[in-house]
C-alpha cells in the first residue's frame, strides 16, 4: 500500500497523458501536485476519508491475537453512530 502522505509532482502534460493512471494513484492515497513552469497550480487528492472498514479492523485484531469480544449491541451502536454523522450539525444558539 502506498503511504497516505506520498506526494508526486507532475506537469499538465504528464497529467493529460495518463489521467486514468493519475486517478488510480490518487485512489491509493497519493497526492498529485500539478505544476506549470515548475510552480504548483493544482493539487489532486482523494475526497474519501482515510480509515479502515470495520471488517478490516476485526481482521487486524484477530491477526494480532486479540481476545476482545464484541457484544450483541455493538453493530447497533456502530449504525447509530454512522447515522448521526450523516445528519447536519445544528449547534445551540447562544444568547
Amino acid at each position: 500500500m502506498i503511504d497516505s502522505m506520498a506526494q508526486v509532482h507532475m506537469t499538465e502534460a504528464d497529467l493529460a497523458a495518463d489521467l486514468h493512471g493519475v486517478l488510480d494513484r490518487v485512489q491509493q492515497g497519493v497526492e498529485i501536485v500539478v505544476e506549470q513552469d515548475h510552480r504548483p497550480v493544482a493539487v489532486i487528492r482523494s475526497l474519501l476519508p482515510k480509515g479502515r472498514l470495520l471488517s478490516e479492523c476485526i481482521a487486524l485484531a484477530e491477526a494480532r491475537g486479540s481476545t476482545a469480544t464484541l457484544d450483541e449491541g455493538f453493530m447497533k451502536d456502530v449504525e447509530e453512530g454512522i447515522a448521526r454523522r450523516t445528519q447536519p450539525w445544528n449547534p445551540p444558539v447562544w444568547e
